[in-house]
């Protein structure tokens, strides 16, 4: 029997009430009528809730969620649990979509019978209340005819940060309901997530079109925060994306090579992240995290691989290159006060590295 409900956009809610009415109304805003929109309030302490459930009680296709705080993981594998959706759209509460963006991906999954859509989108950085850069993140059509050929080619595509997010994706729900596939409960689940469903799919889709916005700069979004454990996460992260093209059985120089650059690149993230006006370190402990950081064996072997694409990146991995706790500490700073003075240029620059 042919389920009408053509997707379960899932969305979990917590301290967004500024934001979160214009996530809601960009959903029902779609030119895709048959959607169920399951919000999950993860024990908010805000008005957010309430807001959801005003926008509920005036739209049937919105169910509203109220649990305990367990954090998005945990309210995002409710909502699975309950979805009826052929597909599943995952949702963050504080951004926005482009108006036929479920139409459109319902299409491109249905005309190549696809367990995968990935589509291009927007990171808004915003310097001011009304200032903003914008950065377009997207790769060309395809439409990959083997397992073997999206492996092959998904370092592209990892390269561009089009395979780490839920948001710009379409998941057929057969696909994640086989395999038992559920966000883990840990910081930044979305990238494990993504790896599991990565791990065994065949058919994937590929969408030059741009639809959702991701609003960055937001001073209380987990992106803003200093994370204590930033490394080690990282760290881990690398060990995971590692394990997969192992197992994938990939190990071209491409895939080497973006491996290596990603790695690099976010050890500079980390730095930056130790000597940030947020870090509670004193200025000995912040210098001596980062030795430990740069003088990691690993960091030295993916330098040799890595090729960094800007002539800034080239200068920004220098100190690594040298081992130079100086430099790479004055480095850190100096992108910290960027970051925090100079919003749009450090939008600019990240986004050309």
């Amino acid at each position: 029997m042919e389920n009408d409900v053509k997707i379960s956009v899932i969305m979990p809610v917590y301290g967004v009430e500024k934001y979160v009415g214009k996530a809601i109304e960009s959903i029902q805003a779609q030119t895709l009528k048959d959607f169920e929109f399951l919000i999950v309030d993860d024990g908010t302490k805000d008005r957010s809730g309430e807001i959801c459930d005003e926008y509920a009680a005036k739209d049937d296709r919105l169910k509203v969620f109220h649990k305990e705080n367990g954090g998005a993981p945990s309210a995002r594998n409710m909502a699975i649990d309950v979805a009826k959706g052929k597909y599943m759209y995952f949702m963050d509460s504080d951004d926005w979509t482009e108006p036929t963006m479920l139409e459109d991906m319902y299409r491109l999954a249905e005309e190549n019978n696809a367990e995968l859509v990935v589509t291009g989108y927007y990171i808004d950085t915003y310097y001011s209340d009304t200032g903003c850069y914008t950065q377009e993140q997207t790769q060309p059509d395809q439409v990959f005819a083997t397992r073997q050929e999206f492996r092959e080619n998904a370092y592209r595509l990892f390269d561009h940060n089009l395979l780490y997010t839920p948001w710009n994706k379409l998941y057929l729900s057969s696909y994640i309901q086989e395999h038992n596939l559920r966000f883990p409960q840990t910081f930044w689940d979305d990238f494990p997530f993504n790896l599991s469903v990565l791990k065994n799919v065949e058919k994937v889709v590929v969408s030059s079109q741009k639809y959702y916005h991701f609003i960055r700069a937001r001073a209380e979004s987990e992106t803003a925060k200093y994370q204590p454990k930033m490394y080690q996460k990282r760290e881990e992260e690398h060990g995971w994306l590692v394990d997969l093209y192992r197992d994938w059985g990939i190990d071209d120089a491409n895939s080497r090579e973006f491996l290596a650059r990603r790695y690099v690149e976010r050890v500079i993230g980390c730095v930056e992240n130790v000597t940030t006006r947020n870090c509670p370190l004193s200025k000995q402990d912040k210098k001596a995290e980062i030795r430990k950081i740069i003088t990691n064996p690993k960091v030295k072997e993916m330098l040799r691989e890595a090729k960094p694409r800007s002539s800034y990146m080239k200068l920004m991995l220098l100190p690594l290159r040298w081992k130079n706790v100086f430099l790479t500490y004055a480095e850190g700073c100096l992108i910290s006060r960027v970051k925090t003075k100079n919003v749009k240029k450090f939008a600019a620059l990240k986004a050309k590295r």
